[in-house]
């Protein structure tokens, strides 16, 4: 069996979220007239090879009504930059987190946090919570607000 060329009809056929019921993977299985084993199987191969990186869900945080965000970058020594990012990333009202290059001399941040809140105050208490968890490894920071909201997608293929 070519695996590679499954994989993609797999990627294909996901590339706009998996089926909402409460096994997606036996739909997906009978849609593609294959035994759902094979198909979680191949799910697990891709992302143990790198294909794809996690399955999860991604949240409209609009429609929930998080409608304030804003990704805060910090400046924090970069020996310290995983326990600080595994500490940031942990917290409740951190969607995602990640170590990014400095782009000298006109970008020092090299830690990325997404926050969210119903209100501009409540975002405000949230990136004070993440200084405070900083302390003094935090050398310099600053938020960039959403003024929009971009459509999120996943993987995207064209047909061969």
């Amino acid at each position: 069996m070519n695996f590679e060329k499954l994989d993609l009809t797999i990627m294909r056929t996901t590339q706009t979220g998996l089926p909402l019921v409460s096994q997606p993977y036996q739909v997906i299985a009978a849609e593609l007239n294959l035994p759902v084993e094979l198909v979680m199987a191949r799910f697990k191969a891709m992302k143990e090879s790198g294909m794809i990186r996690r399955i999860g869900a991604v949240p409209n945080h609009y429609k929930l009504g998080y409608r304030f965000n804003g990704m805060t970058v910090w400046n924090v020594p970069d020996e310290h930059i995983d326990e600080l990012g595994e500490k940031i990333g942990k917290l409740s009202f951190v969607s995602h987190c990640y170590h990014r290059p400095r782009h000298l001399p006109d970008w020092n941040y090299n830690l990325f946090a997404m926050v969210h809140g119903k209100s501009q105050g409540e975002v405000d208490k949230q990136i004070e919570q993440i200084a405070a968890l900083l302390g003094d490894f935090n050398l310099e920071n600053d938020v960039l607000y959403s003024t929009r909201i971009l459509k999120k997608t996943g993987f995207r293929s064209h047909p061969s």
